[in-house]
């Protein structure tokens, strides 16, 4: 059997016949182009040579001459075409946004992130995240990156011993700020360079640094002046600006290494009087991933955003000077709670709290597919008034914690070795949000992959049952023993009966290679962030209110008082704000958001974020690295 068909070179299909003669004929229409721009230079050109001509050949007086020259169409258009080139020369080119590469990757990001994308979306995905785009924008950013400034001569080497070494500065003034600070000397009115933020013109330049005295700006003395004074001068220059500054003889280059930080406070640079310049400072919020380029100044460091948009870095407060900032309180900071005794909710509220936070003792199914569902139990979220008295007063030796240890918190990307355990995966959200749905249904579904820990409590043990199995069962003495050392992640009462998560049942779980997932308040996160442990913590956030009362209108409400009622709009209102204040306090603990919109969706979205949680480079904190001693 002998193929069909015939080469596209021999015989050339419709629509590359059709290719080609538009590219002959676009071809064609260039080269008229460019023949009629050649013709048209070339008459004027001509027009030149023949007026000179008949004038000269008339024996006409120089004055006349000087009148038919200067009156002559073909002046006018070369007169024109100077102007031209005069104008173009002096429009330098500017890229509009220097960092194209990040910006993509940023929407990238967002459609990815995006529950449902439109199919425009998909497309410029797909566009974007193609080599040949991102070649292109990665070509652009080192073009848009360089300096194309004039370079000035060295200094000559002899210069009379008793002046000092001045050095000439030209920087060319673009859409981008200068990027470097002053100070006044109040003795002695002198101007200093204070700080060159890096990425910054003046920083890619390498002709300023810390600690120059500032002499002239464009001719103008600057010695006695205000910095206010100068800023004001180096905003009103217009294209190149010239500084005559004496060189720090005591500067050193060094280059740091960057260090990745995540932000635990929000800091808004417009509402600190204490910063050198509000403009050069950088907003941030709490989660916010930071690389911080520059620590030599004890007081004020330099720092990206992550993904980084910008070349040039912003300055923002050193953790020391944070930490002073809290004893002002004007910063904002999350809530540290007690490590030990259970919080009532942000209301303080014990019925509405003991109706959304239900517990029950009886398992849906403990068997699937020949595989005991450890665990698999409803969330500890029930509390009461009489035992947080009892408990607050049994555990008189802890404290609580009202300070944050720092504002930053050292990352370092972290690919997860095979031979370790998984990370424990912590769902955190509202209660009636579903995320104890989406905890069972996991286990579920695969339960030799998924598992929760086997609880503690000192209720009898019933018929049937097992130590270990469905539960731990220990005496009240015990349990109470635990609970004052700390070996509770999160406990609670039913009944008259104690039951509580202790971390050594998580560890079990790792420990036999299944993946443990827990869910707990917000609050008990900071217990479970172990370096044993590496949990990976999920939010799943409430979705639109629209989409709230949509999916959740045929949802009831069973109270531990076994009172069974629909769920009403006060408590639609009471899950929404309760999921916005978890995030809200909580955010810089999160490595993830999940809108838990439909809840088969939301499954396979959550098996996913897990899969990369295991398997793809995630920011941890340093300690989490650093082998034990």
């Amino acid at each position: 059997m002998s193929e069909t068909g015939s080469s596209p070179l021999k015989d050339p299909s419709p629509l590359a016949a059709a290719a080609h003669t538009l590219k002959q004929e676009t071809r064609q229409e260039e080269d008229e182009d460019d023949q009629e721009e050649d013709q048209g230079v070339s008459e004027v050109l001509s027009n030149v040579v023949e007026d000179v001509g008949q004038a000269v050949s008339r024996n006409i007086t120089g004055a006349e001459i000087l009148h038919e020259l200067l009156s002559a169409p073909w002046l006018r258009s070369l007169l024109k075409i100077y102007e031209s080139l005069l104008q173009f020369q002096r429009l330098a080119p500017s890229p509009f946004l220097p960092y194209a590469t990040g910006l993509s990757h940023e929407i990238m990001t967002v459609i990815h992130k995006a529950q449902r994308p439109s199919a425009e979306a998909r497309e410029l995905y797909g566009l974007l995240s193609s080599p040949h785009i991102q070649a292109l924008l990665s070509s652009h950013d080192s073009v848009a990156q360089s300096d194309y400034g004039p370079v000035l001569p060295p200094l000559p080497d002899e210069l009379p011993e008793d002046e000092e070494a001045m050095r000439i500065v030209c920087l060319v003034k673009n859409n981008q700020p200068l990027g470097a600070t002053i100070r006044r000397d109040e003795v002695t009115g002198e101007i200093y360079i204070a700080r060159v933020i890096n990425g910054g013109l003046a920083d890619r330049s390498g002709l300023l640094h810390p600690g120059d005295m500032l002499v002239e700006v464009n001719g103008n003395p600057v010695v006695g002046l205000e910095p206010e004074q100068v800023i004001q001068m180096l905003i009103n220059s217009q294209g190149t600006i010239l500084f005559k500054v004496i060189p720090n003889s005591a500067q050193t280059s060094s280059s740091q290494k960057p260090v990745y930080m995540k932000a635990m406070v929000d800091y808004c640079p417009q509402q600190d009087p204490s910063i050198p310049c509000p403009d050069a400072g950088m907003a941030f919020s709490r989660g916010d991933l930071l690389e911080v380029v520059d620590q030599s100044d004890g007081q004020w460091w330099q720092a990206r955003k992550l993904p980084r948009t910008v070349s040039c870095a912003g300055l923002i407060p050193s953790a020391s000077m944070l930490k002073s900032k809290q004893r002002e309180q004007w910063w904002c900071q999350p809530l540290h709670v007690h490590t030990c005794i259970r919080p009532l909710s942000p209301a303080d509220n014990v019925e509405a709290l003991q109706e959304f936070y239900c517990f029950t003792d009886e398992a849906d199914s403990d068997v699937t597919e020949g595989f005991y569902l450890a665990g698999f139990r409803r969330s500890f979220r029930l509390w009461r008034r009489t035992s947080y008295r009892r408990r607050r007063q049994s555990c008189t030796s802890c404290s609580p914690n009202t300070t944050l240890s720092t504002p930053y918190e050292e990352v370092v990307l972290y690919q997860r070795p095979l031979q370790e355990n998984h990370r424990l995966i912590v769902l955190v959200g509202a209660s009636g949000v579903g995320v104890n749905e989406l905890r069972k249904r996991l286990i579920k579904l695969n339960p030799a992959t998924f598992q929760g820990p086997v609880p503690y409590t000192t209720r009898p043990m019933r018929a049937g049952e097992q130590t270990g199995r469905e539960y731990h069962f220990v005496t009240k003495e015990l349990f109470e023993y635990m609970v004052c050392n700390h070996r509770f992640v999160e406990y609670g009462e039913f009944k008259g009966h104690l039951y509580g998560i202790n971390s050594d049942a998580i560890e079990e779980v790792l420990k036999r290679g299944r993946l443990c997932i827990v869910d707990v308040e917000a609050h008990s996160i900071q217990l479970l962030r172990t370096r044993k442990l590496k949990p990976y913590v999920i939010f799943i956030k409430a979705p639109s209110p629209e989409r709230l009362r949509q999916t959740r209108r045929d949802a009831r409400i069973i109270t531990n008082y076994a009172i069974n009622r629909p769920i009403t709009e006060e408590d639609f209102t009471e899950l929404e704000e309760s999921s916005w204040l978890i995030e809200a306090k909580y955010k810089h603990l999160f490595d993830s958001v999940l809108v838990n919109d439909d809840l088969q969706d939301s499954c396979i979205q959550l098996c996913s974020i897990i899969q990369q949680a295991q398997d793809e480079p995630q920011w941890i904190p340093v300690s989490w690295c650093r082998t034990e001693e």
